[in-house]
């Protein structure tokens, strides 16, 4: 038999940008900011102007499941 079971990993960590206000401080993260599984946290910002502190292993949260055969 084969279960699906839904799991989430959150990392949480904080990006430190520099930015005229926190409200583009907010977008600057939203569109140049990211982390892509097997990759590495990443910034199209330049290195002056980010920064980032976020913890190497996440939290796992098993949401469910379903038996699919």
């Amino acid at each position: 038999m084969k279960y699906a079971i839904k799991t989430r990993f959150i990392f949480e960590g904080t990006f430190f940008v520099g930015a005229e206000n926190k409200s583009q401080a907010k977008e600057y993260v939203e569109k140049h900011c990211g982390l892509v599984l097997g990759g590495d946290i990443h910034s199209s910002l330049s290195c002056e102007d980010v920064d980032w502190d976020f913890l190497v292993h996440p939290e796992k949260v098993i949401a469910g499941g379903r038996r699919v055969s």
